[in-house]
């Protein structure tokens, strides 16, 4: 247990609005995708942003590695990307003496803040060379395994609309993916803002808040919070009323077994946990409420609900799948 929880949950929320004013040196707008993806970084978790270009994507994962002195590393997903142009290679290097030996030479991988951009646009191979890094924090390569520096982060971009030369990521990627943020176009007022920051004097510099040892002190910190027994029945009720099989006893929405074909899978529920911890510490508060689980619910499920025929066919968003389970548990 936490002691002088309140003490040091106070302590830190200093930090945590030092972080977020950083932010907003570079980002107009867009707050709840902020608080999104400090919850999972707060709940060492990857992230999958999508939005369409020019939204500030990249921006926002870059200044976020100044803002935490994260060693950060782009890596420009492309059909002709291989496996080993990520994780790295053994290559044959010839010594004074003659003799060669082979030795290894670290990819773009070996980072703690990997911004993958446009991930869609690699082959389904070059793709899974992640897996092991976003599950595992740990690369095999040439027969040995090598662990990776901690936090390791994995956000990773891609466009809705340009489908043209893109691969689907595979289902057991997605699901290793914390959180999928949708970046929504921004208001009139927020453009104007846009715009004259972008064109009229110098860029804004942010600044380091917090180090690599913090944020991992801070993400043990998260985890130790109090979760009540019936926040934690409540998340596991939330995920299995979107299996469609559930609809048959009574304990899903009606729309669940009409446009689904499979419901979230058992990290559904370890996120919405997690997530709700992390939301709760960014409020100022060390317990965790239902409310805190239906509010990050979106992100966490939305990329672990898989349509149907007919789901797809009637173009049906995953969100309002999700509102239908939040209005069926509330009743």
């Amino acid at each position: 247990m936490i002691d002088n929880r309140e003490d040091v949950i106070a302590d830190k929320q200093k930090d945590i609005k030092e972080i977020i004013r950083e932010i907003k040196k570079v980002i107009v707008g867009q707050d709840k995708v902020i608080e999104n993806i400090l919850i999972a970084i707060f709940s060492n978790g990857n992230v999958l942003i999508e939005g369409v270009p020019g939204l500030g994507k990249t921006r926002l994962v870059q200044n976020l590695g100044e803002i935490f002195d994260l060693d950060f590393s782009r890596i420009q997903f492309t059909p002709d990307l291989m496996p080993a142009d990520i994780i790295g290679t053994n290559i044959l290097i010839e010594a004074e003496d003659k003799n060669r030996h082979f030795e290894f030479r670290e990819g773009p991988l070996f980072a703690q803040l990997i911004l993958a951009d446009e991930i869609n646009r690699a082959t389904p191979k070059t793709q899974s060379a992640l897996l092991e890094a976003m599950q595992e924090k740990r690369i095999t390569a040439g027969g040995k395994t090598r662990k990776l520096k901690t936090p390791f982060f994995v956000l990773a971009t891609q466009n809705p609309l340009e489908m043209e030369g893109t691969y689907p990521l595979p289902e057991a990627q997605i699901d290793r993916f914390f959180f999928k943020i949708k970046v929504n176009y921004p208001l009139e007022e927020e453009l104007i803002e846009i715009v004259k920051m972008t064109t009229i004097g110098e860029d804004n510099k942010v600044e380091k808040i917090m180090g690599s040892k913090d944020l991992l002190s801070l993400q043990r910190l998260i985890k130790q919070l109090p979760c009540s027994q019936e926040v934690i029945k409540y998340a596991v009720k939330f995920v299995l009323s979107t299996q469609p099989t559930n609809n048959k006893k009574n304990n899903s929405p009606e729309s669940i077994n009409k446009y689904l074909k499979y419901g979230s899978s058992p990290r559904g529920a370890q996120t919405l946990i997690m997530a709700a911890k992390a939301r709760a510490f960014l409020h100022g508060r060390y317990s965790v409420s239902i409310n805190d689980i239906n509010s990050v619910s979106k992100a966490a499920l939305r990329h672990r609900l898989l349509l149907n025929f007919e789901g797809e066919a009637s173009e049906i968003k995953a969100d309002n799948l999700i509102e239908d389970v939040i209005n069926f548990l509330d009743r």
